[in-house]
């Protein structure tokens, strides 16, 4: 079965980079990467470089351009991410054959350690900064967080896909019906959706010592600033998610003022995620790199887990662990 990705040979992405005037010194090598495809090669001077080659048919091209003029704005306003490669005409997103694409820097790093307060601090400041900038203007062809929608549109991609037995489908369903009961409670002012990273986990910042780099904003949207700060904590400890949460207010409020006033949205994010996660695996099987990094999706034992999980999460929702 052919996929989105199946055509992007290395020689094609050999030529593809080669088609804008760089020149890799080797065959490009593959990082972990499973809704694009991301591969890190040298050039003959000796720069190291990260091609990202978008899905087909995810985002249009007006999208992932206001992607680029973002990170380009945040960069120029001194903001830790990595901006695109744009040639002499200013362009950055690219094209070869069927394929869109673009270059980045290669950022070198580590994840930052949660358990390490100078680690905290900046991580605050860089995420102030971001949304000291992304709170300037809209986004116009990026999408908006809509907790009940998204929920909807991922549960029939769920119950509709080959996965859930009779019984885990009902037993799905009533969860996420219940979720969505709740979500449907939640208010969030419109004055409080900015433009955010989306996806601000652990795996997508890097640095060293205490300073570190937004990278792979991919899915950035408009959505409230806690969206960007929530996955940073450990929710399962609310005595080390306060001690740890404090050290980022005092690094976030360098440059902004921290949103106390969006606490009350995290655990409503959360249940939106975990719903959402599934979904989007169940939609990607289709491609090869799925199955080989995901292959519990398949098994029954997973769905009954995730129906847990969807469960508990009720329970947050109604007791949220931010309040213990």
């Amino acid at each position: 079965m052919s996929h989105p990705f199946s055509a992007l040979s290395p020689d094609l992405v050999m030529s593809a980079v080669e088609s804008i005037g760089i020149w890799p010194a080797g065959e490009p090598f593959a990082l972990n990467s499973y809704e694009n495809r991301v591969l890190m090669f040298r050039d003959d001077d000796g720069g190291r470089w990260v091609v990202k080659f978008y899905r087909p048919n995810r985002w249009s091209n007006e999208a992932i351009q206001e992607e680029h003029d973002f990170l380009t704005e945040l960069t120029q306003a001194g903001v830790s991410v990595v901006a695109p490669w744009r040639n002499g005409q200013d362009v950055s997103l690219h094209e070869y054959q069927q394929f869109r694409f673009a270059l980045f820097p290669q950022c070198i790093g580590q994840a930052p350690e949660l358990d390490n307060p100078a680690h905290l601090f900046a991580l605050g400041e860089v995420l102030g900064q971001l949304h000291e900038v992304a709170a300037k203007k809209p986004f116009q062809h990026r999408g908006t967080l809509l907790l009940s929608e998204g929920v909807t549109e991922a549960e029939q991609r769920v119950v509709t896909s080959p996965w859930l037995n009779n019984h885990q489908t009902r037993a799905y369903q009533n969860a996420v019906d219940k979720i969505r009961r709740q979500l449907e409670t939640v208010h969030i002012p419109s004055a409080s959706m900015i433009r955010t990273h989306g996806d601000c986990h652990l795996g997508n910042i890097l640095g060293r010592d205490e300073t570190f780099t937004l990278v792979d904003f991919d899915d950035c949207l408009m959505a409230p600033a806690i969206q960007d700060i929530w996955m940073l904590l450990p929710m399962e400890n609310p005595q080390l998610w306060r001690a740890q949460l404090s050290e980022m207010i005092e690094g976030y409020e360098e440059t902004s003022p921290f949103p106390h006033q969006q606490m009350s949205l995290i655990e409503p994010l959360r249940a939106y995620r975990l719903i959402r996660h599934a979904a989007w695996l169940v939609t990607r099987w289709d491609d090869p790199a799925f199955p080989r990094a995901f292959p519990w999706l398949a098994e029954s034992g997973y769905w009954d887990q995730h129906i847990r999980q969807l469960e508990q999460q009720l329970l947050h929702l109604d007791k949220p662990l931010w309040l213990a």
